[in-house]
């Protein structure tokens, strides 16, 4: 009975137990659970080409960057449009003397949208198209550009044609009209007449009356440029622009504007007239080819010109010097010559030529473009643009986004390589021919032959012919002379030995000694025999050197 109880007891105690159980549970399940904190969102990127380090084409690359943020002062613009100039391919190569340290962005000038307006910013509104001016950073997606270098530009001008103005005009403007003082009548000689300074330079100086000017441009670009304004186009490549020049103006020119620098300063200052004034603003002849030419900077900087203030004042001639990019401090007068140049272009007046727009993956392709000299007019960069493939037939230029260019070794043994597979497609071509003409005599009994296969089978048999016949008389003559040498041998040998004929002998001069000769003739036998004979008539006291001669010269004779 106790044990019984005490089972009861524990059921009871039990199912008291599980009754329980189920009234915890939804009180741990009806407990609130924390709210996940929010995601922060995701910082906004641009594409961006980014320098990142001094040298070729590879140095390039296109990369997502944070989304720049208009400041105080700044305005957010988004770049549908950006200029390429010459002296981002200076920058690229480590030549230029204003850089920063890679890893940076390039570009000096843009065109597109306003997005946003920083702070204290007035006189312009958030959807206006306008032209920017910066040191660098442009190549950008989205740019925050202070609001005193944003211009608005003219509603008839294009995004390309926005960003081709900025930097070429203005460069051209300042050594015109301020350095260069340029007025009616005057000469002008422009260098690189069909690039984007070159362009905006002539149809500035256009703008003055009676103005007369040279041109240096590659033959295939005079058109081009003769219909821009140059009056007299010289191709720098197959003549001495100097002589061209004082053949047609035998006084010189009144302003020479100089962007090659080293030897090219020397001619352009020869080539002044009294009060007449030089503008150098770059040094081209340095950058040659992909990467930096050591050599060619030495030479470009060996043949500068080192003029004194003294041989200035007994010339009476002027040297000046530009850049753009040291301007930074002078907004007004930039903005002044700026505003001047846009109303011109609203005037009729001037018209920048685009040469080519690239998106911005194909950035390399752009640069190429222009250290090769093949544009006319500017080279234009575009965010918004997809890249393209090369047409069918044009050679692709080297990108750093795709395979870099094989050595020279792998070149060559590719090229090796191609010549060999199509020599032995060559050979497999023949062995069909042959197999198929093999077939044909087989089935018919003879091979078909043209009267050019007959004359050439004629040709080869005499050819032949004549050479066996030329074979045989050669080793008959051999044949001859060996048995003549063998019987004069003979005779000496059977001769006396007293010792005064021995000395008479020494002071003779020696004879001939015999030859062993070997020659291929059409009776082995015989020639087998005077070796032989040669051989037992040679004395004991000859040298081995003179036998292995002998053979020598006789093969070659009888070859």
């Amino acid at each position: 009975m106790a044990e019984g109880g005490d089972a009861a007891t524990v059921a009871h105690e039990a199912g008291n137990a599980v009754q329980e159980t189920p009234k915890a549970e939804p009180e741990k399940a009806a407990a609130p659970a924390e709210p996940a904190p929010p995601a922060e969102p995701a910082e906004p990127t641009v594409r961006t080409i980014v320098l990142t380090g001094h040298g070729g084409y590879d140095k390039l690359s296109v990369q997502q960057k944070p989304q720049p943020k208009a400041g105080k002062g700044e305005v957010l613009v988004r770049v549908k449009a950006a200029g390429l100039n010459f002296s981002e391919l200076m920058v690229r190569q480590g030549l230029h003397d204003r850089m920063t340290k890679p890893p940076v962005v390039l570009g000096m000038e843009a065109a597109g949208v306003i997005e946003e307006l920083g702070e204290d910013v007035s006189g312009l509104e958030v959807g206006q198209n306008v032209i920017c001016l910066a040191q660098t950073g442009m190549w950008r997606e989205i740019v925050a550009v202070p609001a005193t270098n944003v211009f608005i530009m003219p509603e008839e001008m294009s995004y390309e044609e926005g960003a081709a103005i900025p930097l070429s005009y203005l460069t051209a403007y300042f050594m015109l009209f301020d350095f260069g003082n340029l007025r009616p009548g005057k000469s002008l000689l422009v260098h690189i007449a069909a690039g984007g300074v070159g362009w905006a330079a002539t149809q500035l100086a256009k703008t003055v009356d009676n103005v007369t000017i040279f041109g240096t441009a590659s033959a295939s670009k005079h058109d081009a440029i003769k219909e821009n304004g140059v009056d007299h186009p010289i191709d720098y490549r197959t003549r001495d622009y100097a002589e061209e020049i004082k053949n047609i103006s035998p006084k010189g020119v009144d302003v020479v504007l100089d962007p090659l620098g080293g030897a090219d300063t020397s001619k352009g200052l020869q080539l002044l007239r009294p009060m007449g004034k030089i503008v150098t603003y770059g040094s081209a002849n340095m950058v040659k080819g992909e990467n930096r030419n050591l050599m060619k900077m030495a030479k470009t900087l060996w043949q500068s010109t080192s003029v004194s203030p003294v041989s200035l004042v007994k010339t009476n001639k002027a040297i000046a010097g530009f850049q753009l990019a040291h301007l930074t401090g002078e907004i007004e007068l930039v903005r002044s010559a700026f505003q001047d140049i846009l109303n011109m272009y609203k005037d009729g007046k001037i018209k920048p030529r685009i040469d080519s727009v690239w998106a911005f993956e194909q950035v390399a392709e752009a640069m190429q473009q222009m250290n090769e000299r093949r544009n006319i007019g500017k080279v234009i960069l575009s965010p918004e643009k997809e890249p393209t493939k090369p047409a069918e037939g044009d050679a692709a230029p080297t990108s750093p986004l795709k395979k870099k260019k094989p050595s020279l070794f792998r070149r060559l043994s590719k090229r090796a390589s191609r010549s060999k597979d199509e020599g032995e497609k060559k050979d497999e071509v023949k062995q069909e021919e042959q197999e198929k003409a093999d077939d044909n005599k087989a089935t018919n009994g003879h091979v078909q032959q043209t009267p050019e296969d007959e004359k050439i089978e004629d040709e080869a048999a005499e050819n032949v012919e004549e050479k066996l016949e030329e074979g045989k008389e050669k080793a008959e003559d051999v044949i001859q002379q060996t048995e003549e040498k063998v019987d004069e041998a003979v005779k000496q040998e059977e001769a006396p030995t007293e010792p005064a004929a021995q000395e008479e002998k020494k002071d003779e001069a020696p004879a001939e000694e015999p030859e062993k000769i070997e020659v291929a003739v059409e009776n082995p036998a015989e020639t087998d025999d005077a070796k032989a004979a040669a051989a037992d008539v040679v004395p004991d006291d000859k040298p081995v050197e003179n036998e292995e001669k002998a053979d020598g010269d006789a093969s070659q004779e009888a070859n």
